[in-house]
């Protein structure tokens, strides 16, 4: 039997482990979600007052601090040699430090309530998310390089992605499908709370359970992949991802794909200053999410018709022409018919769905085969800082639009201000309804065709990616008897 047979028929990881991967991504995407998209845009602006540029230009300036802290993460990653592996003591240690920077990040309007000037707003709004910013990195590079670590089976892979992302769907999607319905028993005086509570609330779940559920991936999970006795430098770490054509491929695309990032951001406006019903998001959303579950079945099937190079391509064109079909048949509808609107955006969010689930895999998995590639080109692997571009492409999607979709905010005539209840209430002009339907729909897509560029040229798929895996079964074989493991032990 071939030693690529044999990896495909052992099952390295159980049940459990996949569950506690499972679960600990839910617990991190629980506070992330509060800060990815709009929410943290209409945070900063409509709940702390902060002015729409001061937030632009922040998220503007970290993000470029991402593009160096993230591959620089991923770097020291890959030097990290202990007895517990080189990904999992940072998924110790971090949850504690995230969780106080998660809390103190939406605790400001609390903190300096009665605080008058702006500025020092702006000082606390840097301090603050930056802060969030370096330890969510420190967590969220291991964490996905351990998708790869945690077998040499790529089936096993595929199964603890999808189990990541999967219950990541259902528990950490809470904070956003409650977050819009406090909102609105905020604004329509069901209860006594501001705002500036509801997030704080929410952020206080993340910082304590959500922070424990994703410390199971530091102490429930094993890396199973023996890595390399030479222990390589920094330097060395960013060579090879420069080396790496696949993976400097699948960079471009996304980062051409950075601006799809602003649907989510003006999905947060539309529903909250279009509809005036931030709640609508659920029941628009609903049929999609369901669906979007039952798609993770559909992902092995799939893969037998089509590589993820021409699945990636396939998700691009269709959301294109989807949302340019909800554009135009919305034109009539979009400000003042919420029945027409819902079954348009269910039927959109429906087929994204499918795409959604999809694209939470795939990536992922591609990135695990440039790994897997450059192991087999040079003799090491760099999941760290291979899967640093994950966390850093997330992170760009998430600042970049986030800034540019703050900074369009004047442009299209959106504003907020204080009102005689001293609630923050938006100011609109003629056509603002209208760029904000666009910036949500159609907008986004098209410019998102970019990303089909450079996955023309991706080639690591079929009898190619086939050869390589099965050549680096047997030398995984003849460095685990190197290092005296006695071989990769199931559980």
């Amino acid at each position: 039997m071939s030693a690529a047979s044999s990896e495909k028929e052992v099952r390295y990881v159980g049940v459990k482990e996949n569950l506690a991967y499972g679960f600990a991504n839910a617990g991190q995407v629980f506070g992330y979600n509060l800060v990815a998209g709009g929410y943290l845009s209409l945070f900063f602006t409509k709940v702390f007052g902060i002015p729409e540029e001061a937030v632009a230009v922040m998220i503007f300036v970290l993000g470029i601090w991402d593009t160096i802290n993230d591959p620089l993460m991923g770097a020291l990653i890959d030097k990290t040699r202990t007895r517990f592996g080189k990904l999992r003591p940072y998924l110790m240690i971090v949850p504690i430090p995230l969780s106080i920077a998660t809390i103190m990040l939406f605790a400001g309007p609390e903190i300096l309530a009665d605080a008058k000037s702006t500025t020092v707003k702006i000082v606390y709004m840097y301090i603050s998310y930056f802060i969030w910013e370096f330890f969510y990195t420190i967590g969220d590079v291991p964490f996905w390089g351990l998708s790869t670590a945690i077998s040499p089976s790529t089936a096993d892979r595929t199964r603890a992605i999808s189990s990541a992302r999967f219950i990541s769907g259902i528990l950490g999607g809470l904070s956003t499908t409650l977050l819009p319905v406090m909102m609105d028993f905020t604004n329509n005086g069901v209860w006594n709370l501001t705002l500036s509570h509801d997030f704080l609330i929410l952020a206080l779940i993340a910082g304590t359970v959500g922070m424990g559920l994703f410390s199971l991936a530091g102490y429930k999970t094993k890396e199973r992949v023996v890595q390399t006795i030479k222990e390589p430098s920094v330097l060395d770490g960013f060579k090879v991802m420069f080396k790496n054509k696949p993976l400097m491929l699948i960079i471009i695309g996304n980062v051409l794909g950075t601006l799809t990032g602003l649907a989510g951001v003006f999905q947060t406006y539309y529903y909250s200053e279009v509809l005036n019903l931030s709640s609508a998001v659920l029941w628009i959303n609903l049929p999609g999410t369901i669906f979007g579950f039952l798609t993770y079945l559909l992902i092995p099937k799939l893969k037998t018709k089509l590589d993820n190079r021409q699945i990636v391509m396939l998700n691009v064109i269709c959301r294109f022409v989807v949302s340019t079909l909800v554009f135009f048949a919305g034109l009539g509808f979009y400000r003042t018919n919420i029945v027409v609107i819902s079954i348009l955006l269910m039927i959109q969010n429906f087929i994204f769905s499918f795409f959604n689930t999809i694209n939470s895999v795939i990536p992922t998995e591609m990135i695990g085969d440039t790994v897997d590639y450059m192991e087999w080109k040079t003799g090491e692997r760099n999941e760290g800082v291979s899967f640093s571009v994950l966390t850093f492409v997330g992170k760009l999607t998430g600042s970049v639009s986030t800034s540019i979709g703050t900074a369009l905010l004047p442009v299209i005539g959106l504003s907020f201000t204080t009102n005689a209840q001293g609630m923050q209430v938006a100011v609109k002009g003629e056509n603002t309804d209208l760029y904000i339907w666009a910036l949500f729909t159609i907008v986004p897509y098209v410019l998102g065709l970019l990303t089909l560029i450079p996955y023309a040229f991706y080639n690591l798929t079929g009898k190619r990616l086939a050869l390589i895996r099965s050549e680096m079964a047997e030398r995984r074989s003849k460095l685990a008897a190197e290092v005296s493991t006695g071989g990769v032990q199931d559980e």
